[in-house]
C-alpha cells in the first residue's frame, strides 16, 4: 500500500475556529495541532481559513445578531457568514476543568442561533456540511469534549464522518502542553494518525456531499413538515 490517492479537494473550503482563551498574539497549543489538519487539507486543494475567536467581541446569546437584543457590539454575524460559506467546520478547544473552553461553548451557542433557518431545499441551514473537532490539554477529557462537541454539531445539522475528532493530552496535572519546547507531543503517533484520519474523512465526506448537491431529500424539510407533509409518518392513534 503506497497511500497514494486520486482525491482532489479543489472547490472545497474549510473553516477552523480556534476556541483557545488566548488571543492570536499568544502561542496556542490548539492552533499548533489544528495547523497539522490545515496543512493536510491545503496539500489536497482545500481552501482553509483559521480564526482565533478570542480576537473577536462575541456577545452571549442564541440569536443571530445580539445587537438586536441590547448588545452594543457583536462580531458573530460576520463569523457566521464564513461558517455558511465553508463546506467543512472544525472546532478546536483546549481542555479546562475536564471540559471544552467557555469560548467553545459560546461558539456552539451562536451556531445554534442560526439552526432554525433553512437552505434552498427547505432543510435546516447546516445540512450538506461536515464537521469535526480538535482538542488539546494536559489533563483528561479529550473524548468527553469530543462527545459533547460532535453531538452538538450533528444536532444542528452537520454531518459528522467517522473518527472526526483528534487530540493530545500530556500527563495529568500541571506540565507541558502540545508543542512546548518545539517537541512535546509532536511525535505522538496516536495523535498524528487521528489528526490525519480526521482531516481526510472530513474531506471525503465534504466531497461526497458536494458531488451529491447537498444532503438528500425528502423526509427532512422543515417547511414541508409545517405545511402538513409528514413523509410517511403514521397518523396518531387519537385522531
Amino acid at each position: 500500500m503506497t497511500g497514494e490517492t486520486q482525491f482532489s479537494g479543489q472547490g472545497l473550503s474549510a473553516l477552523f475556529l480556534n476556541c483557545s482563551l488566548k488571543r492570536s498574539d499568544q502561542q496556542s497549543h490548539t492552533q499548533l495541532l489544528m495547523d497539522n489538519a490545515i496543512t493536510i487539507m491545503e496539500a489536497n486543494g482545500v481552501a482553509a481559513q483559521s480564526l482565533r475567536l478570542a480576537d473577536y467581541d462575541i456577545a452571549p446569546g442564541v440569536q443571530p445578531d445580539m445587537r438586536d437584543h441590547g448588545w452594543d457590539a457583536d462580531d458573530w454575524p460576520a463569523i457566521q457568514e464564513k461558517v455558511l460559506a465553508a463546506d467543512i467546520l472544525v472546532l478546536g478547544t483546549p481542555i479546562w476543568l475536564g471540559d471544552k473552553s467557555s469560548i467553545c461553548t459560546r461558539a456552539i451557542e451562536r451556531l445554534y442561533g442560526y439552526s432554525g433557518e433553512t437552505n434552498a431545499r427547505g432543510q435546516y441551514v447546516y445540512y450538506g456540511r461536515t464537521a469535526g473537532c480538535i482538542i488539546t490539554g494536559n489533563e483528561d477529557g479529550i473524548k468527553h469534549c469530543a462527545m459533547n462537541m460532535l453531538y452538538s454539531l450533528q444536532h444542528l445539522g452537520y454531518v459528522v464522518p467517522p473518527q472526526a475528532d483528534a487530540g493530545w493530552i500530556g500527563e495529568a496535572g500541571p506540565g507541558p502542553s502540545y508543542g512546548d519546547d518545539g517537541k512535546v507531543g509532536l511525535d505522538n503517533d496516536f495523535t498524528r494518525r487521528n489528526t490525519t484520519f480526521m482531516a481526510w474523512n472530513l474531506m471525503h465526506m465534504a466531497a461526497m456531499l458536494k458531488q451529491a448537491g447537498g444532503y438528500p431529500t425528502p423526509g427532512n424539510q422543515k417547511d414541508a413538515w409545517e405545511a402538513g407533509i409528514h413523509f410517511d409518518h403514521p397518523n396518531p392513534e387519537y385522531r
